[in-house]
């Protein structure tokens, strides 16, 4: 049986701000995908063995110097083909047809008007909807031999198809929820013009992935960091499921963890798994790696550098104990997420936003083979595939917790006393979120420690000089783009007010109301 991945969905990345969404969308589906970069030749493409490719949207005006352009060559691959906004001009071009700049712009929600034939893409959907366009040129003449099937008051042709070739666009952006029936457009496309098989589910994906491990590790024997979180606990399991014994985890306290998680890992995922679970106290050591440093990349550098060190050292250890002179640990298990890659330049095309624990963060001499098997998924896909498993929603449904931990959350030096008093700070914010019931509502809400600022403050009648802590809740899908949380405000006011009178030093809570973009979740 070939592989979900054998045939991806190519997403042809024209510097889109939502490319990673449209590969989301596609995978919703049930049809996998992967983000490529516009730069990428159509025989490079052809040798990936698409089963459909979608053009992405961009910043760019299709006939202005340097733009990226669609080769024609794209056409006669017999690949069936999508456009959306900028892809969608730049196909139309490719093809013969027209792209013009009118000097009718349409940003944000529009109306479109489906044609009285609505072909496959808007067949039965309402006469008038609302889609969300950000385009300044337009299609103004479709193709030969295609059928424009809606229009909009900006855009004369608003969508087109050519059925009998598998190929078609649309202006507007149907991967966003402000276009209410983009997600069946594209579903249409994908299913019903190009023909591809909806075969990506959560089943598929941990037989093929037990598959690949089992293909990967032999009859070697794996390590696994296991920090507590959803990544790594799927991954454990995966490979747990794929090898069995010749799976360890190994837990590293290193010092930055929050409050009570080391006895949460302990007690709750070796319950639910059985996996053998191996607990080493590294406090020391990384207090002293990461004493007087403050640049943050610095940080997880050291941070990503010492826990592999600490993993070779318990694989040593475990082998030593063992007395099977014969027998290594190989492979070192990591929960490394598509996002995770990308963000670290590892994705085709991609900027390097900041250096990843397990992508960017390892030492050029590892001792270890990487086995990731979510590699490829974004944190809705693993959270289902640990449902899967049979991890329970505690763990699965965990906010997400930086490998690097506390240590990125303290702006400046990290130190045991400061280490002390955000764990007491985060434990409060997290308590009063739980006992709102909003631990589902929000991705996550990491709390920052400004260690190396002070604020003036009165507590006790006195005059004081406290650190402020910052409180960053954020509402994600995938951590790729994120928006601040709306809570209520008599959830913050108890948050502010626990923290500032049970946590000494503290004298000020803010709210970070940033979204991504502009900047990131964590601070660091």
């Amino acid at each position: 049986m070939a592989s979900n991945t054998d045939r991806p969905v190519l997403v042809v990345d024209f510097g889109a701000q939502y490319a990673q969404l449209i590969a989301r969308r596609v995978r919703e589906t049930q049809v996998y995908s992967e983000v490529v970069p516009s730069t990428e030749s159509v025989d490079e493409l052809i040798k990936r063995n698409p089963a459909a490719i979608v053009l992405s949207g961009g910043p760019s005006s299709v006939y202005e110097d340097g733009a990226p352009q669609v080769d024609p060559k794209l056409f006669e691959a017999g690949i069936p083909v999508f456009g959306i906004c900028y892809g969608f001009q730049a196909m139309a071009v490719a093809l013969g047809g027209a792209t013009e700049h009118t000097g009718t712009r349409e940003y944000g929600r529009t109306e479109l008007a489906i044609a009285e034939d609505g072909g496959v893409l808007h067949e039965d959907l309402p006469g008038h909807h609302p889609v969300w366009m950000s385009h300044g040129d337009c299609v103004t003449k479709a193709p030969e031999g295609f059928t424009v099937t809606a229009t909009s008051s900006g855009a004369p042709v608003a969508a087109f198809e050519n059925v009998e070739r598998r190929f078609a666009g649309v202006q507007y952006h149907p991967e966003v929820m402000h276009s209410p029936h983009g997600q069946e457009v594209l579903r249409r496309f994908l299913h019903e013009i190009a023909g591809v098989r909806p075969q990506w589910t959560t089943s598929s994906i941990v037989d093929e992935q037990v598959a690949l491990i089992r293909a990967q590790v032999g009859d070697g024997k794996a390590i696994c960091g296991l920090s507590g979180g959803v990544d790594s606990a799927v991954a454990a399991a995966l490979v747990n499921r794929a090898i069995g014994d010749r799976l360890t985890c190994v837990f590293v306290d290193h010092g930055l963890l929050r409050a009570g998680e080391r006895g949460q890992v302990e007690r709750d995922y070796v319950a639910a798994t059985g996996v053998r679970l191996v607990t080493v106290d590294a406090r020391e050591r990384f207090l002293t790696a990461l004493a007087g440093v403050t640049d943050p990349e610095e940080k997880r550098k050291i941070i990503g550098r010492e826990f592999i060190r600490v993993f070779e050292q318990a694989a040593s250890d475990l082998q030593t104990e063992a007395g099977q002179s014969g027998e290594h640990y190989d492979f070192l298990v990591q929960g490394t997420l598509y996002p995770d890659v990308v963000e670290s330049g590892g994705g085709t095309g991609a900027a390097n936003i900041k250096s990843h624990h397990n992508v960017g963060g390892l030492p050029e001499d590892l001792q270890f083979k990487l086995v990731e098997p979510l590699r490829a998924l974004f944190k809705d896909e693993v959270r289902r595939v640990g449902l899967e498993l049979g991890l329970p929603e505690v763990i699965v449904h965990r906010q997400p917790f930086p490998g690097p931990g506390l240590g990125i959350r303290i702006i400046g030096e990290v130190t045991a006393a400061r280490l002390d008093l955000l764990r007491a700070a985060d434990a409060i914010a997290r308590e009063e979120l739980t006992a709102a019931g909003l631990d589902r509502t929000i991705w996550q809400c990491p709390v920052v420690l400004l260690a190396d600022v002070r604020s003036v403050g009165v507590q006790g009648d006195g005059r004081t000089y406290g650190h402020p802590v910052v409180l960053r809740p954020v509402s994600s899908e995938d951590a790729m783009t994120a928006d601040w949380t709306r809570l209520p405000y008599d959830v913050l006011e108890r948050i502010s007010t626990r923290i500032t009178n049970e946590v000494n030093d503290v004298n000020r809570v803010v709210l970070d109301v940033t979204s991504k973009p502009p900047g990131t979740i964590e601070w660091e």
